[in-house]
């Protein structure tokens, strides 16, 4: 077995690249070890001294310095404190994304308590897993999930509404001693075994993989930070703390809310210096640029979540500035980053697939084989971490911690996590990503287990069989597909299938297109051929409405728009847009398209509260006719007549006004 380092090196171009990590206004000050071997909120307490007056987080509401977030966590933590003690127990939040969202996070961390992040848009049967399993004390949420959260509450656990909580509640420091092995969240993905599972981690392994990833870039109190994932999941560690852990500024952008036709000017309005986010996100927000936007501030581009390819390097070549670097990790949940790779204007690219790179400090990556044995160069095997700083394990599963976390074979601190994930080790210690042993995969940077999918569709009516698999569409993302065997010879709407997952499933994990099959092709008994399993193709899918062609020039741009995003070759007018294969980012691009095209100001909740081109269309015809010159009117309401009598009267009083 390799000698396990702290220290490695890196090849001389590499670390020339990591060389240029740094603020070029601010000096850097390096996260030393010893100083992991504390709580969260310690560490979190003595930026504050150091930064009482310096921005800590912006969002659209509020802006506060590391004083006023550091107070606002501390009403927080002592209405926690007074209803339940200082007692060790796991707290659900239950918030929006922004800052009242992260001063109850660290509020949770400064009493000692566990925070297990909820995701207000995932159903209510998923929730209430998480509640159950999680053994949940108390539920802190924001004014809007509070309701929510009532609903969601089991007898005797509480909820605290912390929109509601006076002012003059105590903002001092708690003060609580907090061992840095003391558990900090309990973060559940998806499980292989049909639900949800747990991975918990302590202070000292966030507090290392912080270290790992501020001292690897060289972060800053001069930097200002993206947070561009929701907390829920474990990527937004190193967004959140390795900002406000360090002085640095974090700025939460809700993708789901605003939208990527705002993203560039709020990345250049902002001053953002870190741009972190999911390699999809990227990609797609890559798709709505034009060249003449100004990234002057942008240094650093982190992509990690999924694989990086070539053609994402050249976005970063093509719209960022020329000192800027692009930062390929690896990470998962259960260790935090790996390994890093430095990229860029001048680094060649010469396979489709990007390295993921070289050791980052306090881990080592090893390639195993079917014996556990290590493997040499150029070999192919499972990816595995060794650390000191690994995840405890998956909370209540001691099967699936003693299955993924080995011990040191020789007998050290450190254990062995094995990552499902498949490797090449090159002869000068780069790593190349080699896809999956098992059914884990990466979809919009979540992580999603087919299994559990599959489970989901197995329990609902009129399916036989299922099987879901992973394809690439022609925007170049992975996206899941379910094949179904139905129990009937009856045609079954693509709608049903998507109805009842969603009554289970977060979004992230229902599938894009929905495709019956008589029988699943075999390659032994009972074992799908997952390789001769059809790949969806451009044709509308079957719905429950009839095909409606558009009726004016509007729906007819909007049609347009749809088809080509969606790849559907025939877009009904009312046709839903989720049952086409839309989600979030799709949105978010037609949304983009839509404000470009037409020239107006359109926010990317209508696509989710209008969800067909005819509904759609009603929106954008309202918004031109509110901005039309009075010569344009005629035109305009021409084609309000080709619409419902609803609409049209709703178009109309928009010209009365």
């Amino acid at each position: 077995m390799p000698n396990f380092s702290d220290n490695p090196g890196l090849p001389p171009t590499q670390e020339t690249l990591r060389a240029r990590c740094f603020h070029p206004s601010e000096a850097f000050s390096e996260f030393c070890r010893e100083e992991i071997e504390q709580s969260i909120g310690d560490r979190f307490e003595s930026q504050v001294r150091k930064h009482s007056q310096r921005l800590a987080i912006k969002t659209s509401d509020r802006e506060w310095t590391y004083d006023e977030l550091n107070r606002a966590a501390n009403r927080v933590a002592h209405a926690i404190l007074a209803a339940r003690g200082a007692r060790l127990e796991q707290v659900a939040l239950l918030c929006e994304p922004g800052a009242m969202a992260i001063a109850a996070t660290l509020a949770v961390l400064k009493t000692g308590k566990t925070y297990v992040p909820l995701d207000p848009a995932v159903p209510k049967a998923r929730n209430d897993f998480i509640l159950s399993d999680a053994q949940i004390g108390l539920i802190v949420a924001d004014a809007e999930n509070y309701l929510r959260a009532c609903d969601l509450a089991p007898k005797a656990v509480a909820v605290l509404n912390i929109d509601a909580l006076e002012s003059r509640l105590v903002d001092e420091n708690p003060g609580l001693h907090i061992p840095p092995d003391r558990l900090s969240y309990l973060m559940y993905t998806s499980g292989s075994t049909g639900e949800p599972k747990g991975v918990v981690q302590d202070h000292r392994n966030v507090l290392a993989k912080v270290m790992g990833w501020v001292n690897v870039v060289h972060i800053s109190p001069g930097d200002r930070l993206s947070l561009l994932r929701t907390l829920n999941v474990s990527g937004s560690i190193r967004d959140l703390f390795g900002g406000l852990l360090c002085g640095a500024a974090v700025l939460p952008f809700d993708v789901k809310r605003e939208g990527l036709a705002h993203l560039a000017a709020w990345l250049s309005g902002e001053k953002i210096t870190i741009y972190n986010s999911v390699v999809t996100l990227f990609r797609n927000f890559g798709a709505t640029l034009t060249g003449r936007e100004n990234f002057t501030g942008v240094r650093l581009i982190k992509l990690s979540g999924e694989p990086v390819y070539k053609r994402d390097v050249e976005i970063f070549k093509k719209y960022f500035p020329n000192n800027s670097l692009l930062i390929n990790m690896l990470a998962t949940a259960e260790v935090g980053s790996t390994r890093v790779y430095f990229i860029d204007k001048n680094t060649p690219i010469h396979e489709t697939l990007v390295p993921i790179g070289y050791p980052m400090e306090g881990c080592e990556v090893l390639l195993l084989d079917s014996d556990d044995k290590v493997l040499g160069a150029n070999q192919v095997g499972e990816i595995a971490v060794r650390s000191r700083y690994l995840s405890p394990g998956y909370w209540r599963r001691p099967d699936l911690t003693a299955a993924a976390f080995l011990p040191d074979p020789e007998g050290g601190e450190a254990r062995i996590f094995r990552t499902g994930d498949l490797g090449c080790m090159l002869a000068d210690g780069c790593l190349v990503h080699r896809g999956r042993k098992d059914s884990h995969v990466k979809i919009r940077g979540y992580s999603v287990e087919l299994a559990e999918i599959e489970a989901a569709l197995n329990e609902l009516d009129g399916v036989k069989e299922a099987v879901v698999a992973t394809k690439e569409n022609r925007q170049g993302n992975q996206v899941l597909v379910a094949y179904v065997v139905p129990t009937g010879a009856s045609p079954v709407a693509v709608g049903a299938f998507r109805k009842g997952l969603a009554e289970k499933l977060p979004d992230y994990m229902i599938p894009s297109a929905f495709i019956v099959l008589d029988r699943f092709p075999l390659i032994g008994p009972g074992k799908v051929n997952l390789r001769e399993l059809p790949i969806p193709g451009t044709a509308r899918p079957d719905l429950d409405v009839a095909f409606a062609l558009a009726r004016t020039p509007v729906e007819e741009k909007i049609v347009e728009i749809w088809s080509q995003l969606l790849d559907v070759d025939q877009v009904g007018i009312h046709d839903h847009f989720l049952d086409l294969g839309g989600d979030s980012l799709l949105a978010s691009r037609i949304i983009s398209r839509v404000i470009e095209v037409f020239h107006i100001e359109v926010q990317l909740r209508i696509l989710f509260d209008t969800p067909t081109v005819a509904d759609m269309a009603a929106v954008v015809q309202r918004e031109l006719l509110s901005h039309a010159k009075p010569d344009d009117f005629d035109r305009a309401l021409a084609e309000v007549e080709c619409l419902s009598e609803t609409v049209a009267q709703a178009l109309l009083s928009t010209r009365e006004k």
